[in-house]
């Protein structure tokens, strides 16, 4: 018998956060990861696209935003036709296809809080290969909820958060940019408010972060702080920490329109303590794939 949610990517930071809230809740689930399920393989998706299956978790992404500078052609196949392929079969099976994208689909130019229905205007390939994603999952006609999200971190896998924590025990030091601001994401968080939203038959595009916003310094100053780590933070600016993705200055998703569902979203530095209270209890740190 075919399990009713199938979750894509159950061995990335957020794949990892669902697969514990769904068995947490008892819910009946199939997980299924690269190389056995391979966006960029069609071959390998269908077989796992059976009848009985109603909703499709996602979380599988490109997700290497400087590295999507020179791999263009390998996020968008990911992030773009690869999601195109699932939005087809969930119309054809008539499931819920739950995919995420991102902040960065927006131009970072904004000074008030980017609504679900803003014109989006990628700077960075990453951004257009999941705005890409984004356009096939609407025009495909299926039932979808797109959950734009920022800024993930979870008590496991490669995230900002813990290496800020590694730093921190590493350094007496560290520059930090100061000039990009948003919204920071527990992947536990996302994946519980996100499973909240399909339990409610929430249908097309939604914003969910962690509640108040903040700069990478401030996250970073926050981390050190809660963890108890001497490191002095120096604020520095995105010119002086040049990377191969320009990232946008501002990008805080509002998130109105999930409030009005599920109530005030909770606060960034509740969560960020809680993650760092995780990770120092059970050392999670499960590496992270595509996810």
């Amino acid at each position: 018998m075919t399990a009713p949610i199938l979750l894509i990517s159950p061995d990335g930071m957020l794949g990892h956060a669902f697969e514990l809230l769904l068995a947490r809740r008892g819910l009946e689930y199939t997980g299924v990861s690269w190389p056995a399920f391979d966006l960029t393989k069609p071959e390998t998706v269908e077989p796992w696209m059976q009848p009985g299956v109603r909703t499709i978790i996602n979380c599988s992404a490109y997700t290497d935003v400087d590295g999507a500078e020179t791999h263009q052609k390998e996020a968008d196949a990911i992030n773009g036709a690869g999601v195109a392929l699932l939005a087809s079969h969930a119309r054809r099976l008539g499931a819920v296809l739950v995919h995420f994208s991102t902040d960065y689909v927006f131009d970072g130019h904004a000074t008030s809080p980017y609504e679900v229905d803003h014109p989006i205007a990628p700077i960075n390939a990453y951004g257009r290969s999941k705005a890409v994603g984004e356009a096939a999952i609407r025009e495909s006609g299926c039932e979808h909820l797109i959950i734009r999200t920022s800024w993930l971190y979870a008590p496991w896998a490669k995230n900002f958060v813990l290496t800020m924590l590694a730093l921190g025990r590493e350094k007496t030091s560290l520059n930090v940019v100061s000039d990009q601001v948003g919204r920071p994401t527990s992947a536990q968080y996302l994946a519980e408010r996100s499973l909240a939203l399909v339990e409610r038959g929430a249908r097309g595009t939604f914003h969910v972060t962690d509640g108040g916003s903040c700069s990478w310094f401030e996250l970073a100053s926050m981390v050190m702080a809660a963890s108890g780590s001497s490191c002095r933070v120096n604020a520095c600016t995105s010119a002086e920490f040049v990377r191969p993705a320009v990232r946008p200055p501002y990008s805080i998703l509002d998130l109105s329109r999930t409030e009005a569902l599920l109530g005030p979203s909770t606060d960034w530095k509740t969560n960020v303590r809680a993650v760092l209270e995780e990770h120092a209890r059970t050392g999670a740190a499960e590496p992270e794939r595509r996810a």
